[in-house]
């Protein structure tokens, strides 16, 4: 198969720029702290991931509710967990980073109050529903089991006489 001219030089002045023009600039390093969950009881611990311009060197997380965390290098990220005190009220609060280098970042973290139920939902389930109501599911479960047997039998004795 012959490539013809036209189509060689079309392919040709595509090329052209992309090989005469200078590589994109380098982008800066994302620098960035997040909480994992970023909503959470008082009471239960988070995560912490960071990442600065080196991920090579520890940096600093500061919160109201939990204090002054050093992430430390891990899997490319700066890596911590602490736990938020179960006195702290609920509202929103910002966590700061710091870096080695002097940057910073902040994110958000909402603290919401820790919750108990009293008890499960009352749905029923089976032997926990109200009433004395064994015998006539007994009673209802082996009907039908009869009912299926009898369904059966006749279905195969007409099947033999058809």
């Amino acid at each position: 198969m012959r490539t013809s001219v036209p189509a060689a030089a079309t392919a040709l002045a595509l090329a052209l720029p992309v090989l005469f023009t200078g590589a994109a600039p380098a982008q800066a390093a994302a620098i960035f702290v997040e909480t994992n969950p970023s909503t959470v009881p008082a009471g239960d611990e988070i995560g912490l991931r960071a990442s600065c311009t080196d991920n090579l060197a520890a940096a600093t997380v500061t919160s109201d509710p939990f204090g002054k965390v050093t992430v430390e290098p891990s899997f490319g990220f700066l890596t911590a967990t602490t736990r938020i005190p179960a006195t702290t009220d609920p509202g929103d609060y910002q966590v700061n980073l710091r870096c080695p280098d002097g940057q910073t970042a902040t994110s958000e973290l909402h603290v919401v109050a820790k919750v108990t139920p009293a008890r499960g939902p009352a749905t029923g389930f089976g032997g926990a529903a109200s009433g004395r109501s064994a015998p006539l599911m007994i009673g209802g479960g082996l009907a039908a089991i009869v009912a299926g047997l009898v369904l059966a039998v006749v279905s195969l004795r007409r099947r033999r006489l058809g």
